[in-house]
C-alpha cells in the first residue's frame, strides 16, 4: 500500500488546501474525489504495507463466500418448498370435503356446486381405498384413488407427467395407471396385468370376503416423488366403488384452488356453496408438520450461514486497525496540511465500504451464476449422489427471490459498514503529535 512522504506529498497538500479554501473553515466537502483518491490509496497493495492488503483480500473473499452461500442455500430451501408443494398438495388437492350427516350420494351436484365458486380451480370426487398390488414378479401395499377419466385429466401432475401409456378411454373400467416405481418393483409396464387385492369385498353369511381382481396398466406416470409414485394407484370411479364395496358414494371431495393459500378467505364460501353439513380440511393443516419443520429448518440456515458474513465483516476490523496504524504518520501529515478528523473518518470508512461492496456483488455473482446452473452441476459432478428414494425428489430444485437476494444483500453491506466504524473513529482521533513522533 502506498504511504505519503513529506517530500511527495505537495500535490495532496494543494488538493487539500483547494478543498478546504473552497469551504473556508469548514473542510472539504464529505466524500469528495479527494478522500475517494486517498482510500484508492490505502486499498492497493504496495510493498509495505502489503500485508493490510491481505487481510482486505480475504474479507472479501469471506464476504463473497458467504454471501453467495446464503444465496445458494436459501435459493435450494425455497426450490424444496415450492416442489413439495406443488406436489404433495398439486396431487392431493387444497381443501378436503368429507361428509358429516350422510355420505356423499350426491358428489355429482356438490362437486358441481363448489365449482362454481369464485377462485376454486376444480372440485373433484374421489373413492379412496388401500389394496395389495401383485405380479408375478413381486408385491407392494398401495393406496387406490378412484376419480372419473375428466377429473383425472384436472390433476395436472399426473396427467402431464405420464412416462408411458395414454388415459384415453380410462372411464371404461378395466385398466389403471400406476407410479413408475410401483411399476418398477412389480416389473410391470403399459399393458401388462396388474392384481389388486383388499378384505374389503363382498359381504357373505360368513363375513366378509376379500377381493381379488386383475387390471390392465393403461399408463405410468412419474411425479418425480418417490412415496406417490411408489404408493399411488388411479382406478376408475365406478370400478373403484365395486371394488371397495361403496353404494354409490365417494370417500370425499378434493377442490384445487387457484391460489393455495386463500384457503382461509375461501372456507366461508364453500360451506355456504355446500348447502349441507360437511367438515373442511385444509393441505396446510394435513401438512403442518412436514411444511413447519422445512420453515424452521429455513430459518436457522439462514441465521447459520450469516455467521460466514459476521466472520469475514470481523476482519475488516483487524484490517482496518492495522491499516491505521501503518498509516499514522500519513495521518499526521493529511491533518497538518488541513484534513479534519471527518474526512479521516470517511477515509478509512470508504476503505471498509469498498470491502464490503466488492465483496457482495462478487457473491451476488457467484450465488447467482450457482443457483442458476445448479441443476447441470448436479448432473456433472455428482451424476449418482442425488437418490430419489432417499431425498423424495429426483433433482435439486433452487428458485431464487428477489426480495431475500437484496436482503442478503444489503444486509452484508451493512455489517461492513458497522465493522468500518470503530477503526474510522480511531483514526479520526489520532493526534497528529503523537502520529509523528512515534509513526
Amino acid at each position: 500500500m502506498a504511504g505519503l512522504t513529506m517530500a511527495g506529498a505537495t500535490g495532496l497538500a494543494d488538493r487539500v488546501k483547494r478543498f478546504a479554501g473552497s469551504l473556508g473553515k469548514g473542510g472539504t466537502l464529505p466524500f469528495t474525489g479527494f478522500e475517494w483518491m486517498i482510500a484508492m490509496r490505502y486499498l492497493r497493495a504496495r510493498r509495505r504495507g502489503g500485508g493490510v492488503s491481505v487481510v482486505a483480500l480475504f474479507s472479501v473473499l469471506g464476504i463473497a463466500l458467504g454471501v453467495a452461500n446464503l444465496i445458494i442455500v436459501l435459493s435450494v430451501m425455497n426450490g424444496f418448498r415450492s416442489e413439495l408443494l406443488a406436489k404433495i398438495v398439486g396431487l392431493n388437492g387444497h381443501v378436503f370435503v368429507t361428509p358429516i350427516d350422510r355420505s356423499l350420494t350426491d358428489y355429482a351436484d356438490l362437486a358441481d356446486r363448489l365449482e362454481k365458486v369464485a377462485g376454486v380451480k376444480s372440485a373433484i370426487p374421489l373413492v379412496e381405498g388401500q389394496a395389495f398390488a401383485s405380479s408375478p414378479y413381486g408385491g407392494s401395499g398401495v393406496l387406490v384413488r378412484g376419480v372419473r377419466a375428466a377429473d383425472l385429466d384436472k390433476i395436472a401432475t399426473v396427467s402431464k407427467s405420464l412416462k408411458s401409456g395414454t388415459l384415453a378411454g380410462f372411464d371404461d373400467g378395466t385398466g389403471v395407471a400406476i407410479g413408475a416405481r410401483l411399476a418398477e418393483t412389480l416389473g410391470l409396464q403399459s399393458g401388462d396385468s396388474i392384481t389388486l387385492s383388499t378384505p374389503k369385498g363382498a359381504t357373505t353369511p360368513f363375513g366378509t370376503a376379500p377381493r381379488q381382481k386383475s387390471y390392465t396398466v393403461k399408463a405410468v406416470f412419474e411425479i418425480g416423488m418417490t412415496e406417490f409414485d411408489q404408493t399411488f394407484v388411479f382406478m376408475p370411479l365406478a370400478e373403484s366403488q365395486a371394488f371397495f364395496n361403496r353404494e354409490g358414494d365417494v370417500s370425499h371431495i378434493e377442490i384445487y384452488l387457484d391460489n393455495a393459500d386463500a384457503v382461509s378467505e375461501l372456507r366461508g364460501d364453500l360451506e355456504m356453496a355446500a348447502e349441507r353439513p360437511v367438515l373442511l380440511t385444509d393441505w396446510r393443516q394435513r401438512n403442518r408438520t412436514f411444511f413447519g419443520a422445512l420453515e424452521v429448518e429455513r430459518n436457522v440456515m439462514f441465521l447459520i450461514l450469516n455467521l460466514i458474513v459476521i466472520v469475514a465483516t470481523l476482519n475488516i476490523i483487524s484490517g482496518l486497525i492495522l491499516l491505521v496504524k501503518d498509516k499514522s504518520s500519513d495521518i499526521a501529515i493529511l491533518r497538518t496540511m488541513g484534513a479534519t478528523p471527518g474526512t479521516i473518518m470517511r477515509v478509512f470508512l470508504l476503505n471498509g465500504a469498498l470491502i464490503g461492496i466488492v465483496g457482495s456483488l462478487a457473491g451476488l455473482v457467484l450465488g447467482v451464476v450457482f443457483t442458476l446452473n445448479i441443476k447441470p452441476i448436479q448432473r456433472t459432478l455428482f451424476p449418482g449422489a442425488w437418490d430419489p428414494t432417499v431425498r423424495f425428489l429426483a433433482e435439486i430444485p433452487a428458485e431464487m427471490n428477489a426480495t431475500e437476494v437484496t436482503t442478503i444483500v444489503l444486509t452484508s453491506i451493512a455489517l461492513a459498514l458497522a465493522a468500518t466504524l470503530y477503526p474510522s473513529w480511531r483514526a479520526a482521533r489520532l493526534d497528529p503529535v503523537q502520529a509523528l513522533r512515534y509513526g
